[in-house]
């Protein structure tokens, strides 16, 4: 049995708003939920991992483990369409997601957080929407993080005295494995501050289900051919540094959003649809 026992269910079907807000991350931050039991959500793209569901300041939050609790799915073949579907499913408008980046900026440091304000796609062979047929849907992108998301994040680290950075283009790659020098040239010469796996499709997905979604980034190592090779002992070793800090920050963030949304991303498919 992993970890100490906790209420499982499985969540097939329609059900009534089991949370409001969502964290996606790795392991270490779903000790943030208080009283969490532990759901199974499936959806027409196949089953997520498990989500844990508890409260956050009186906030009722789910902990969705990006690739599985034991970190076995690696970022070209996590399930992203399952990841955020579920989501929706259970009454998520609202997504922070974190994630490890490598600094392509070299004023950002290892440690650093990074609230990106734009992002680059690099992948290649992922799913990156749920409208393959009609309607055909077009979603403007011109600003692919929630604002509302964001202004709370930067606000929250700045009053933890944590060193966060408020703009930057975050560029996703396919992985698994790192970039080479010259990709992140080419990255850089692209106006890139951050490099990283993960970030795309999700955010593309949570605003074709007109869901908010912002991310948390922390800068793990310096990219590659700026200071020697990249390990994954290097980016483990610095996320379990930064953890607390991602936490504070996270638990602040979801006790100041507001109830109610103001925000474009509730009217994304507004005009979208041809």
């Amino acid at each position: 049995m992993e970890g100490s026992p906790r209420l499982r269910r499985r969540v097939t079907m329609e059900e009534d708003k089991l949370a409001e807000i969502a964290i996606i991350g790795g392991t270490g931050l779903e000790d943030l939920l208080e009283g969490a039991e532990r759901v199974t959500v499936g959806t027409p793209y196949g089953f997520p991992p498990q989500i844990s569901i508890g409260d956050v300041g009186g906030r009722r939050v789910a902990f969705l483990p990006r690739h599985g609790r034991r970190h076995t799915t690696p970022p070209h073949m996590v399930n992203y369409r399952a990841n955020i579907y579920a989501l929706h499913k259970i009454g998520v408008d609202r997504i922070i997601a974190t994630n490890a980046v490598g600094a392509i900026n070299t004023g950002f440091k290892p440690g650093d957080l990074v609230v990106p304000h734009d992002l680059v796609d690099f992948t290649k062979g992922r799913v990156s929407t749920f409208y393959d047929g009609s309607p055909v849907t077009h979603i403007d992108f011109s600003e692919p993080y929630c604002p509302e998301i964001r202004r709370l994040l930067i606000e929250k680290a700045e009053e933890a005295g944590v060193r966060v950075w408020n703009r930057a283009v975050y560029v996703c790659t396919e992985g698994p494995r790192y970039e080479t020098p010259a990709e992140i040239r080419i990255f850089k010469m692209l106006g890139c501050d951050v490099v990283g796996m993960t970030g795309v499709p999700e955010a593309v997905l949570a605003r074709e289900l007109e869901v908010c979604y912002a991310t948390l980034c922390f800068v793990s190592n310096m990219a590659a051919g700026i200071s020697g090779r990249v390990t994954s002992k290097e980016v483990i070793d610095a996320s379990k540094r930064v953890t607390p800090k991602i936490k504070k920050v996270l638990m602040e963030t979801v006790k100041n959003l507001p109830r109610k949304r103001s925000c474009p991303c509730a009217q994304a498919l507004k005009e979208a649809r041809v």
